[in-house]
């Protein structure tokens, strides 16, 4: 059952790290496998993508459109865009579930095994933004779910911008509670086996770093190869505290143009997709049996508020303020020690009503009318027609 659960691949990654096409050569792997994936356009800011979509969010919203009505600019219009599609969350997750499900009417119908999912290269819009964690969570709660960062290869050849590329990393695990696989794309141009390495072997990268340090590429005085020793002591000390984070990460070299690599991530994906039904969906199913519980006592304390409420009105409007009275003669202490002594029996019958109307009692006769009126059809068996046969009585 597990081996045959689909699973979703969200691809994130820069503007410029090549996403678009890796995201075209896994889906023509696959189709070659004849395994063809469900595909999921998310970036409503893409003029043209060299494959095909099954939902395209530029089929539901205008991004120029959005832009114009609200007055916004290029981010403000993808992230609007991202919100008002997350609206037809429930809808996608429904044709997720009818495409990858097997259908009794045709036994016959290829089950689809993958749903690839294509995300705009303004990575902060989509990861730390409402509708980007909406529709993550959605696919989560329902497949089993991988995020794949995709990272330049030639542009991570320095040990700054290769630090750079580990925390946005970094920050994108641990914002989405995902397992992650991280692609080094571009192969065909520059191997990621030193980029490996780095993440592997320390001394490899305290090496590179001082290289980096001595060809004065974090800036300094020309000729004296010092450097910067703030930019060097805090990539030294990133690199000891991404050690950690190393660990939990799969690491793929791929060439999008060539192929090279394919099946090394695929196999990367099915490893994470045990891990993600291993260590990932139990803390998920926790969460979401603490939200459903959070929201039951919620209603719970509402309805206390409720019955108290009730029980406080339900006494015919008793006052219990009293207004301040006018002085009075010695006279009529006989007519004040007469109104006391009503004063005690009125609060006697009172304290009568109140225990008439406690909350458990009102509950009960409430749970007894409902039932007494469960068979009809009519509005009778509102709340207010309770209200009303409560003070008929």
């Amino acid at each position: 059952m597990a081996d045959s659960e689909p699973v979703a691949v969200v691809c994130i990654g820069m503007a410029g790290s090549g996403k678009t096409t890796f995201m075209q050569r896994i889906n023509a792997h696959l189709h070659a496998q004849r395994e063809p994936p469900y595909v999921i356009n998310l970036d409503p800011a893409v003029l043209t993508v060299p494959f095909e979509s099954n939902i395209d969010i530029r089929d539901s919203v205008n991004y120029k459109e959005v832009m114009k009505q609200y007055n916004l600019g290029p981010n403000g219009g993808i992230l609007t865009s991202l919100n008002l599609f997350s609206t037809k969350v429930d809808q996608i997750l429904k044709l997720l579930e009818k495409r990858t499900g097997p259908d009794p009417e045709n036994p016959g119908k290829k089950i689809i095994k993958n749903v690839l999912v294509d995300t705009p290269g303004q990575i902060e819009v989509f990861v730390w933004s409402a509708s980007g964690q909406i529709l993550l969570e959605s696919l989560a709660s329902t497949f089993p779910t991988v995020i794949a960062y995709i990272i330049d290869t030639p542009r991570t050849a320095s040990t700054s911008t290769f630090m750079s590329n580990m925390l946005y990393a970094c920050s994108i695990l641990y914002k989405t509670k995902l397992p992650m696989i991280l692609v080094f794309n571009k192969t065909d141009i520059k191997d990621a086996s030193f980029a490996k390495e780095w993440m592997t072997d320390f001394e490899a990268f305290q090496a590179a770093l001082a290289g980096d340090e001595a060809a004065n590429a974090f800036g300094g005085v020309e000729g004296e190869g010092s450097g910067s020793g703030y930019m060097s002591s805090l990539l030294n000390s990133m690199s000891l505290m991404l050690e950690e984070f190393y660990a939990h990460l799969s690491v793929v070299g791929v060439s999008s143009m060539t192929g090279q690599g394919v099946d090394d991530f695929f196999a990367a994906v099915r490893e994470k997709a045990d891990e993600f039904r291993r260590d990932y969906r139990p803390e998920l199913e926790r969460k979401r049996k603490e939200r459903e519980s959070q929201k039951h006592k919620l209603r719970e304390k509402e309805l206390d508020k409720m019955m108290k409420g009730m029980s406080m009105g339900s006494g015919g409007g008793r006052r219990t303020d009293k207004l301040p009275q006018p002085p009075r003669d010695d006279d009529d202490d006989e007519e004040d020690e007469e109104d006391e002594d009503m004063e005690d029996e009125g609060a006697e019958d009172y304290a009568d009503v109140d225990d008439e109307y406690d909350r458990e009692g009102l509950q009960a006769r409430y749970a007894a009318a409902m039932e007494a009126s469960a068979d009809s059809t009519m509005d009778e068996a509102s709340f207010a027609k309770y209200i009303h046969m409560q003070r008929k009585g």
